[in-house]
């Protein structure tokens, strides 16, 4: 069939090339039109629903709201993990599901469980679903900033509230415009609790009538002078003085009691649970961009920046907005990175084709067939949805080698034919003799290595998420190619290679290679069972590199920026947190190589952001790396970092923005690993913290460790008396309504200003709930009129408990979190699990579990061990499908345990750790190795046959001999340059350092050092174990070898 498909190709071949350019102009309109992104969404489908309880602290949101919540959610249909978060005045509960699961169908089913769950909420409490983004949706964020100090904070937070947010908001591919950090603006009136008793007012007449007297409506239209009048009631607060005039009542004299008589009108900032700081400069007001689920990345943030630019000539003068988070660089960074290796690549093959060849238009038959390969995997991922990102490209970057392969073999055996056929030879001919000889099974090995690299696609989770892609456009180009090298590849043959054809022995690259193959091939003849044993030995020796060789889940992304994540004991106030935020980020914006710091504490205005105010965020803007002192690694930067923001009460986590935000999605942890406790008591998994990052601060390679305080909230309890409230007639819902109204502000409407709005707030003032003793001296009204102090009907203390209730699937849950340093994931954990197992015991009811990167590790590991073997059955498979002798099989599958000695050297050498980038770089090799024994089988077995044909059916072992040596010495010229080629298609990526690197050196790492033993197996082991296989079945012959 492949012989028909090159004859048909060679007898059509106008028609093949106008097929090439359609498909190449196909490929090109493709690739402009991709979707670009830094890497792929490894954040799993997730729906988020918030729910806000005012004024409550996170025990009562606990049990009134994320409990009934959860316990309902549980249920929900491919649902794998239901998170609670109880803060104060706020329940966020995130249900994460299985892969696969449709985002917007997941969304329904989530409503469709909370209408159940509605009736179990306290009265009034509306759960909301969150914005329909992945977990990686924060793709840009800016700051207004004030350099002159013209404008008050409550200016600026309205611009970004009621301008730029809706502006923004309505922009394609963004879902939600969160605004974070400044003031919001507030009207706030703070009754006197001697006035409104003087007056016999209580606080909810107050409210009563403030809500009163905010109301604008309308009645009907009327008809005057033939035109229609519409009416209305303009009724709506706007002024301070609006508010003072609100009529209360009269006194015993009948003259009005107004607003302004027994509380003071003004306006204020509202409380906030969220702040923030630019370069250390003080608080800003900022917003941040989050991206909708399935958007292209690169594309929503160019409208964000274009629209920006558009709305800069409509802020107040002197304010000017400031980038403090743009992913698009990431992105441009990244795929510049990728762009520019691929042209290195295709020029280094372009060279070694012309080293080896000494004939510029051979060359150009390779350098021409290699980007209509690229173009190809182009449409079928532009058609599949497949994004251009670091893992896609680099995917194609690793195949490059493999897929000129067979360009290489053919562009070579033409030129033997050439050299008998002499001058004046009919090219199509020599085209189609050559082609028809070896394209066959050239076609099958770049099958095999098409086939090989499948299994990577039954990887799930983010390992699976993370490298589809890769897979995807690695098979797209391995699959394109192996069409092309028995269709375009002859054609091109027939046109470009001709003239004068220097001959093999004139290359002096090509004598030296043949000069030292052919003695050392003939001593390994000689001593096959040395031969044998040398290749055991050197594969013995990778047990070694084996034995050392660290593991973790996956190599760190560097994205360009970094995050740091301190953690503060729990309780903290927010001007402390604003302090603290202030100290650690002019710390941060001292050295060389930064940028802009914009950090954060507290929680932003979206459900995507359930931050307490003890956990701060801090986005750090790098400079580009030629910036930074010399030869100075990210390692060592985060180090110099770590040191000078070590400060009291903080422990320091460092990591990367969009990575960060993935771990914590998918696992809760925000750190590479962590520890989950759960549990039926918070006191008890807050000891449990404790003893944990005691045991853990011992273990080397521990930079910093954290347990959660999770009872480490500071609470003021007013513990009713119900005796001494029963003696005075005051019910448990009086003091409540004190307790929520007076003392902890309610907001009882809003004030409509155009298209702005600010919140009511009704409020004792400052001065009266300030301290325990004031707080007692509150009054309540009795039914019979009396006022009763607070401390008369109820006990006040201080007493600890819960800054934020965290859930998992229904069971109270504590995180410890851990950051490492020098040393490998996979045995920091095995040291510091048996730590743990020997140090800690459980108590009764309480669990542990090791969360963050190592759960992904496990995961990954686990489906590697079946992985594997089943690649390498594939593989065993296909050859016997192509050979159709089991002895054969058998000699190239012996070759491929040798083949991967060298990829465990170089991994070794250059202080990789396995991961899953490494096992799929020897996925890889394995099918690179397969194909080299292949076609070196394919030349010895042509020879063989030549001989056969040349004499009798029956081969001595002489003839036999010399058969084994014409063939692998036939194969020297093109498996170095196969060799050659793959190699230095690698190097650039070897010696790149630009994003996405790290990944992809792993990768490339293994195919490497493969390409250092695979080929010298090829040449020497199996020639050997052909000798002994076939020599035993020849007879001898008298004669002289």
């Amino acid at each position: 069939m492949i012989r028909r498909i090159i004859e048909w190709s060679l007898a059509n071949r106008l028609l093949v090339l106008l097929a090439t350019l359609l498909l190449a102009t196909w490929g090109v309109y493709s690739a402009q039109n991709i979707a670009l992104d830094a890497i792929p969404d490894l954040s799993d489908t997730q729906v988020i629903v918030k729910t806000a309880y005012p004024g409550q602290s996170p025990q009562l949101v606990e049990d009134s709201v994320t409990y009934p919540l959860t316990s309902s959610l549980l249920s929900v249909p491919g649902a794998t993990a239901v998170r609670g978060f109880s803060m104060f005045g706020e329940s966020y509960v995130y249900v994460i599901f299985k892969d696969g699961v449709d985002p917007y169908w997941a969304r329904s089913r989530v409503l469709e469980y909370l209408s159940q769950a509605a009736s179990r909420l306290p009265a009034g409490v509306t759960p909301t679903l969150g914005p329909d983004a992945s977990g990686t949706g924060w793709i840009f964020e800016y700051a207004l900033v004030d350099r002159h100090h013209r404008y008050d904070a409550d200016q600026l937070r309205a611009v970004q509230d009621f301008y730029l947010k809706y502006e923004l908001q309505g922009l394609p591919g963004v879902a939600e415009v969160a605004s974070v950090g400044g003031m919001a603006r507030q009207f706030q009136i703070e009754v006197d609790p001697n006035r409104l008793a003087a007056y016999g007012i209580s606080l909810e007449q107050v409210s009563r009538a403030v809500r009163d007297s905010n109301l604008s409506g309308g009645g009907s239209v009327m008809e005057m002078a033939r035109a229609e009048y519409m009416i209305r009631a303009n009724g709506y607060l706007k002024t301070l003085d609006d508010f003072r005039t609100i009529p209360l009542g009269t006194d015993a004299e009948g003259v009005p009691i107004r607003l302004q008589d027994v509380a003071h009108v003004q306006t204020g900032p509202e409380a906030r649970r969220g702040v923030t700081d630019l370069d250390g400069e003080g608080d800003v007001t900022g917003g941040i961009v989050v991206m909708r689920y399935d958007s292209n990345a690169l594309e929503t943030a160019a409208r964000v920046k274009a629209r920006l630019k558009e709305l800069q000539a409509g802020l107040p003068p002197g304010v000017e907005l400031v980038i403090t988070y743009d992913r698009s660089g990431l992105i441009a960074r990244a795929i510049d990175n990728l762009r520019s290796k691929l042209v290195e690549e295709t020029l280094m093959v372009a060279l070694v084709c012309l080293l080896f060849l000494f004939h510029l238009r051979s060359s150009l038959v390779a350098a021409l067939t290699l980007p209509v390969g690229i173009l190809a995997a182009f449409i079928v991922m532009k058609q599949q949805g497949v994004s251009a990102n670091i893992m896609s490209l680099g995917g194609i970057a690793i195949a490059i080698g493999a897929m000129v392969d067979a360009a290489i073999v053919m562009i070579e055996n033409m030129h033997k034919h050439l050299e008998r056929a002499g001058p004046g030879s009919d090219y199509w001919a020599v085209a189609r003799a050559s082609s028809v000889e070896v394209g066959p099974a050239l076609f099958f090995s770049l099958l095999i290595i098409t086939v090989s690299f499948l299994p990577v696609f039954a990887l799930s989770g983010q390992e699976g998420k993370l490298f589809a892609p890769l897979a995807y456009t690695k098979t797209y180009a391995m699959a394109a190619s192996a069409a092309l090298a028995v269709t375009l590849i002859p054609v091109l043959m027939g046109y470009f290679i001709r003239g004068r054809i220097v001959h093999e022995r004139s290359n002096p690259l090509n004598r030296v290679l043949q000069a030292l193959y052919r003695p050392a091939l003939l001593a390994s003849l000689n001593h096959p069972k040395r031969v044998l044993l040398l290749a055991v030995l050197l594969l013995a020796s990778a047990a070694w590199p084996v034995s050392r060789l660290g593991s973790e889940f996956m190599p760190p992304l560097y994205e360009g920026d970094l995050l740091y994540m301190p953690t503060t004991l729990p309780g903290v106030s927010v001007d402390e947190a604003a302090n603290i935020l202030q100290v650690t980020d002019r710390l941060i914006r001292q050295m060389p190589e930064v940028a802009r710091v914009f950090g954060k504490a507290g929680r932003a205005d979206s459900a995507t952001d359930p931050a307490p105010l003890s956990m701060l965020e801090t986005t750090i803007l790098l400079k580009p790396r030629n910036e930074w002192p010399p030869g100075e690694t990210v390692e060592e930067l985060i180090q110099k970092l770590d040191r000078a923001v070590r400060l009291p009460g903080l422990t320091n986590s460092w990591g990367y923005p969009i990575r960060t935000r993935i771990d914590m999605l998918s696992t809760g942890i925000r750190t590479a690993v962590g520890i989950k406790i759960t549990g039926p008591d918070l006191a008890g998994i807050a000891a449990l913290a404790e003893t944990l990052e005691t045991t853990l601060k011992k273990i080397p390679g521990t930079r910093a460790v954290f347990g959660e305080r999770v009872t480490g909230g500071r609470y003021m309890d007013i513990d009713i008396d119900r005796a001494q409230a029963a003696r005075y007639g005051v019910t448990v819902a009086a003091v409540q309504r004190l307790v929520q109204s007076a003392i902890g502000g309610e907001n009882i409407g809003t004030v409509v200003d155009g298209r702005e709005r600010f919140s009511i707030n009704l409020r004792y003032p400052r001065a009266l709930r300030d301290s325990m003793e004031t707080l007692a001296e509150s009054r309540i009204a009795t039914p019979s009129g009396i006022q009763v102090p607070l401390g008369t009907v109820a006990r006040l203390r201080i007493a600890d408990g819960p800054a934020e209730i965290k859930s998992e699937n229904g069971r109270l849950t504590g995180y410890v979190y851990l950051d490492i340093e020098g040393r490998d994931l996979g045995g920091y954990v095995e040291a510091a699990r048996q730590a743990v197992d020997t140090q800690v015991k459980l108590p009764p009811g309480y669990a542990i579990a090791w969360s963050g990167q190592y759960a992904n590790l496990q995961h990954a590991r686990q489906k590697m061990l079946w992985l594997i073997p089943f690649t390498v059955l594939l593989v065993l498979l296909l050859l016997y499908l192509h050979f159709r002798e089991p002895g054969k099989v058998v000699l190239v599958a012996v070759c491929l345990p040798f083949s991967l000695v060298g990829g465990f050297w170089l991994v070794y050498w250059l202080g990789y750790n396995l991961s899953v980038a490494v096992g799929v770089g020897f996925i890889a090799l394995a099918g690179v190795a397969a194909e080299f024994g292949v076609v070196m089988l394919l030349y010895i077995d042509k020879a063989v046959e030549e001989s056969r044909q040349l004499g009798c059916q029956s081969v001595d072992r002489v003839v036999l001999r010399q058969a084994i040596v014409q063939g692998a010495l036939m194969r020297v010229r093109p498996k170095m340059m196969t060799v050659a080629v793959i190699v230095a298609g690698l190097l650039p990526v070897m010696f790149s350092d630009g994003a996405g690197s790290e990944a992809m050196k792993r990768i490339a790492a293994p195919l490497v050092g493969g390409m250092l033993t695979a080929p010298l197996l090829s040449f020497f082991v199996i020639p050997a174990l052909y000798w002994s296989w076939q020599g035993r079945g020849a007879h001898y012959q008298t004669g002289n070898d």
